[in-house]
């Protein structure tokens, strides 16, 4: 395997386990700072926020610098913002730094999406995307257990101490793994922008914020609704965790083989469209012991073959604006966090059980998949990207 592309994995190892990990010891983080869960869980809207921030001011303003020196700068900022997360005093403060620790998120997938399909063989440009975002499946699959083990066990503060240093990992990785490669985006910056003026570019971030929401819904309330209503131990939750992660980790290979198989747009119309029938499982199935494990690993492998087919779709309709369309893919990814967050928590707020989110995700997951099709007869079929 190319180590340019292990390189850019292990950022998607450090950045899969800042973003993921939350979800796993919210509950821990909620009794430490005496909040409750829905107030814990602004940490992960916060996040969110900073990488739809982050992702095209970063990308539009790094533009002019190598793609390697971009990333290692990027990974730098991690480090920092992180660490500050690990040692902040308190809530407030503990959100200022959540939000700048995600700035370099959006515009690090960006860089390296791009990048990794520079990095690929012709034909097997999503299978390559897949590979950089197999370190945020295997983040799922052993780093955010192991870092749910650690934030019940020890302090959720020792957990995000440990992300803070994966960062220094990954700058050591690219330094030495990745090649010097050029993109072929425009450094002309108001030119990049013009990307924002087509309908493809709007359509694709409402299809990516609304559809990918559906997953946030679940996944931002799972350790207490496996705790609370499929009555599991909480010892079991990084249980739960590697099992989603395990799911991903194979949702995010069959994406990209899919993707490049039949096309993008069509992988996600599918992608979407099994995610609202397993989600909507979920819901059913929550009070069944057995049931959580078995539809942890599916419905984390169903939310993950998404990523692939939904980058290739941002790259093949921006001709000069590669990288400021994926970064802002992760934006709108990352808003899609927002939006689930904060949708699925409406219905426990009112009174509803903590299965309920699922059926706020069957909902945007459908939209994501109506959206898709409307992209696909809009502007694939009449080959105007």
């Amino acid at each position: 395997m190319n180590k340019g592309l292990i390189a850019l994995a292990c950022g998607g190892l450090a950045i899969g386990m800042t973003e993921f990990t939350m979800m796993g010891i919210l509950q821990e983080i909620s009794t430490d700072l005496q909040v409750s869960i829905p107030d814990a869980a602004k940490f992960i809207a916060l996040y969110a926020l900073g990488v739809v921030v982050g992702a095209p001011i970063l990308v539009l303003f790094t533009g002019k610098y190598p793609p390697k020196k971009v990333l290692l700068f990027l990974m730098l900022l991690f480090f920092v913002f992180n660490g500050l997360f690990a040692i902040a005093p308190e809530f407030y403060s503990l959100g200022v730094a959540r939000f700048l620790s995600g700035l370099p998120h959006g515009a690090f997938f960006g860089v390296g999406t791009v990048v990794a399909a520079q990095l690929a063989d012709k034909g097997k440009e999503a299978q390559a995307i897949s590979i950089m975002f197999t370190g945020m499946t295997i983040a799922n699959l052993a780093g955010v257990p192991l870092g749910t083990y650690f934030g019940q066990n020890y302090s959720w503060r020792l957990t995000y101490g440990i992300i803070a240093l994966l960062g220094i990992v990954t700058i050591l990785a690219i330094k030495f793994w990745l090649p010097n490669v050029q993109t072929n985006s425009d450094k002309d910056i108001f030119k990049q922008l013009d990307y924002f003026k087509t309908k493809a570019a709007w359509l694709l971030i409402a299809l990516i914020s609304i559809g990918t929401g559906g997953l946030f819904a679940w996944i931002s309330y799972i350790s207490p609704m496996v705790t609370k209503v499929s009555g599991l131990a909480e010892n079991k939750v990084p249980l739960i965790m590697i099992l989603i992660g395990l799911g991903m980790f194979f949702g995010n290979l069959i994406g990209g083989k899919i993707s490049d198989t039949v096309s993008p747009t069509k992988a996600a119309i599918g992608a979407f469209s099994t995610m609202a029938i397993t989600l909507l499982i979920v819901y059913f199935t929550a009070h069944i012991e057995t049931m959580a494990y078995v539809m942890a690993f599916f419905t984390g492998m169903v939310a993950f073959t998404i990523g692939s087919p939904l980058q290739m779709m941002l790259i093949g309709s921006a001709k000069g604006s590669e990288t400021l369309a994926a970064a802002a893919g992760q934006a709108s990814f990352n808003l899609g966090n927002t939006l689930g967050a904060y949708f699925g928590g409406i219905p426990i707020t009112l009174g509803f059980a903590y299965n309920s989110p699922t059926l706020v995700g069957v909902g945007m997951a459908s939209v994501g998949a109506i959206l898709s099709l409307v992209f696909l007869i809009t502007f694939v079929n009449k080959n105007k990207i």
